[in-house]
C-alpha cells in the first residue's frame, strides 16, 4: 500500500458567511491509500475554529506518516495510523475515510454495509443560505429548488430578521436555523419565539460553546428545539450537553475525527434520546459522500458542502427527491470526474 496526499482550493459559487467569518474559497486536504488499482480516498477540511488548517496537516504529512509492515487489516492500520496525526480531527477522519474506502473496494461491499447500515429510511437533506449580499437570496432559494429545507445562517443581529423576512417573500418551505454561536441570551430568547412563526424547524448552536447557562435558560422557555454544534464535537460531550438542556448535535465527520466515532455518537445520543443532525463543512464529495453512509442512522441531514462549491473533481451521493441517493459502488462510492492535476 502506498499513502500521498494533494492540497486542493475549493471555490464557494457564492461567498460563504456565517455568524463569525466570510469566505469566498477553503483549502481542503485530499489523502490516498492506493494499494495495486484499490485507491482509497480521504478529504480533510480544516476549520480554523477548532485550530486546524491545511499548513498544520500538510505539515505532520511533510514530516512523514508511516504505513505498517502488515497493510492487510484495516483495524491494525488504523491503531498504526493513528498516533501519527497530532489529534488533528480533520486530518483523521481524511485516513479513516480512505481506509473504510480501500476496505470496501477489497471487500466488494459499500460502506453502509460494512457498518451494517442500511439507506432505505433516509431523512431529507437540507441546502444552506449563507449570510451575503441581501440581493442573491432570491438566487440562492432557486437554486434550492430541489430541496424541501433549507438550512439558513443566523447570528448577525441586524441582519437576521431581514434574511428570514427576503426567504420568506419567495418561499415558505421548512427553515432550520444555524447561528454559528452569534447570539446572546436576550437576542436568542426574541429570535426563538419570532422565528416560531415562521415555519421554523430547530435553532443550531445559538450560543458560543462556554454559555453552556445560556443553553439551560433559553430550553426552558423557547418553542423551538436547540441543537448543538461547536458544543458536540464527539461522543463524550453528549451526556453533558444533554444535561444543559440541548434537544439534539450535529455529528460532523471533520469534528469527530473518524467514522467509528461518527457512530459512536449516534449510538449515544440514542441512548441519551437526543435528535441526530448529521453534517458537513464546505467540502468535496469525497467526504460528503463518506457521511452519506450514516444517513439512515439520523434524524435530520445536512449534506450539501459539494453543492455549493464550483469545481469537485469527484462524482459521489446524488440527490432524488431531496434525499440522498448513493452510487452503487463499493467503498464509499467515488468517481473521479476529471484527472487535471492527477488527484488519482
Amino acid at each position: 500500500m502506498k499513502l500521498s496526499f494533494t492540497t486542493y482550493r475549493i471555490f464557494l459559487k457564492h461567498t460563504f458567511g456565517i455568524s463569525r467569518s466570510s469566505n469566498n474559497w477553503y483549502d481542503i486536504v485530499l489523502i490516498f491509500l492506493q494499494d495495486g488499482k484499490i485507491i482509497g480516498r480521504g478529504e480533510a477540511a480544516p476549520s480554523a475554529r477548532y485550530n486546524e488548517s491545511k499548513e498544520l496537516i500538510k505539515s505532520i504529512l511533510d514530516r512523514g506518516v508511516f504505513l505498517p509492515e502488515n497493510c492487510t487489516d484495516r483495524n491494525r492500520i488504523w491503531e498504526y495510523i493513528l498516533p501519527q496525526l497530532g489529534k488533528v480531527k480533520s486530518l483523521e477522519a481524511a485516513f479513516s475515510m480512505a481506509l473504510w474506502d480501500w476496505w470496501g473496494q477489497k471487500q466488494d461491499q459499500p460502506l453502509y454495509e460494512l457498518l451494517g447500515l442500511d439507506m432505505l429510511n433516509t431523512p431529507m437533506t437540507s441546502y444552506t443560505i449563507a449570510i451575503g449580499d441581501i440581493s442573491e437570496i432570491e438566487e440562492k432559494v432557486n437554486e434550492a429548488n430541489p430541496y424541501a429545507i433549507l438550512k439558513v445562517k443566523l447570528g448577525t443581529l441586524r441582519s437576521d430578521k431581514l434574511i428570514i423576512n427576503e426567504i420568506r417573500k419567495i418561499t415558505d418551505k421548512v427553515i432550520r436555523v444555524d447561528a454559528n454561536e452569534g447570539w446572546d441570551l436576550e437576542t436568542a430568547i426574541y429570535m426563538c419565539k419570532w422565528l416560531a412563526d415562521r415555519n421554523v424547524e430547530f435553532i443550531e448552536q445559538p450560543f458560543p460553546s462556554k454559555k453552556l447557562d445560556h443553553v439551560s435558560q433559553l430550553s426552558k422557555i423557547s418553542p423551538l428545539e436547540i441543537f448543538a454544534d461547536e458544543n458536540s464535537i464527539n461522543s463524550k460531550d453528549i451526556p453533558d450537553i444533554k444535561k444543559f438542556g440541548y434537544n439534539g448535535i450535529n455529528i460532523k465527520l471533520m469534528k469527530c475525527g473518524s467514522i467509528e466515532e461518527a457512530m459512536s455518537m449516534v449510538k449515544s445520543a440514542k441512548f441519551y434520546d437526543m435528535k441526530i443532525m448529521l453534517g458537513c463543512m464546505v467540502e468535496t464529495s469525497v467526504g460528503i459522500t463518506a457521511a452519506s453512509h450514516l444517513a439512515g442512522e439520523v434524524d435530520a441531514v445536512d449534506l450539501d458542502g459539494n453543492l455549493l462549491i464550483t469545481n469537485d473533481p469527484y462524482k459521489g451521493v446524488g440527490i432524488k427527491n431531496g434525499r440522498l441517493v448513493l452510487p452503487p459502488m463499493n467503498g464509499i462510492g467515488l468517481k473521479l470526474e476529471s484527472k487535471n492535476g492527477d488527484l488519482r
